[in-house]
């Protein structure tokens, strides 16, 4: 939700207001799922747009999706990607992923998503197993964050050099600067967070957009 990392509202809403392009399809999403009792869980609309910036920029084919919730952030990928890109789409909810295929559908790029409602542990292990290392463009995670490490090093496996993973909620509210916050989640953030900084694979950069988003690509 805007602001929530003291971000100004009134700038924030400035920001919007002169650089968000966001499509009526993905508005109308975005406004079904404020409804829902975890809409917290979807991303900002200018964290899709950032994201389909990244996608043309690095001329992405293929993608993962760690987490997808209702689909917002896939549907802005996906609107991306050129006419025979292809995404890998993790989730373990039924429910939740039936309003994003509705809206994939309705998009017309439901036919690039191929959603695995399994723990994205085991479908990232099957990519692997499959040959597919170093054959994907780009790479998003947000999911459960304790298992954060695990998506990235699959990543890592999976995404070709000078492909990028973008990580979201690594600041997760400010708590990650509170050491008396010992919250498995936020403990879990912490970790990786330091992990990453000293990470040689990547070339790394956290930036406060929406609950702070890391890139690292892949050297």
């Amino acid at each position: 939700m805007a602001g929530y990392l003291g971000f100004p509202e009134k700038i924030h809403e400035y920001m919007l207001s002169v650089s968000l392009r966001e499509p009526p399809l993905l508005r109308r999403l975005r406004e079904e799922t404020e409804a829902h009792p975890m809409a917290r869980f979807q991303i900002e609309p200018e964290h899709g747009q950032f994201m389909a910036m990244l996608i043309q920029m690095i001329g992405a084919r293929r993608t993962i999706e760690v987490g997808v919730f209702t689909g917002y952030s896939s549907l802005a990928v996906a609107l991306a990607l050129p006419p025979d890109g292809r995404m890998v789409a993790c989730d373990v909810s039924e429910e939740f992923t039936s309003v994003a295929r509705r809206y994939w559908k309705e998009a017309g790029v439901d036919h690039m998503i191929d959603l695995r409602l399994q723990p994205a542990m085991e479908t990232l292990h099957e990519l692997m197993a499959h040959g597919e290392h170093g054959r994907f463009d780009f790479m998003f995670i947000d999911a459960d964050k304790t298992n954060y490490e695990g998506y990235y090093e699959c990543g890592l496996e999976l995404v070709r050099p000078g492909g990028l993973i973008m990580i979201d909620n690594v600041l997760w509210s400010g708590r990650v600067c509170d050491d008396a916050d010992q919250e498995p989640n936020t403990v879990a953030l912490r970790a990786f967070n330091k992990k990453l900084l000293t990470d040689s694979r990547v070339s790394l950069s956290m930036l406060p957009l929406a609950d702070g988003v890391t890139l690292a690509l892949k050297r």
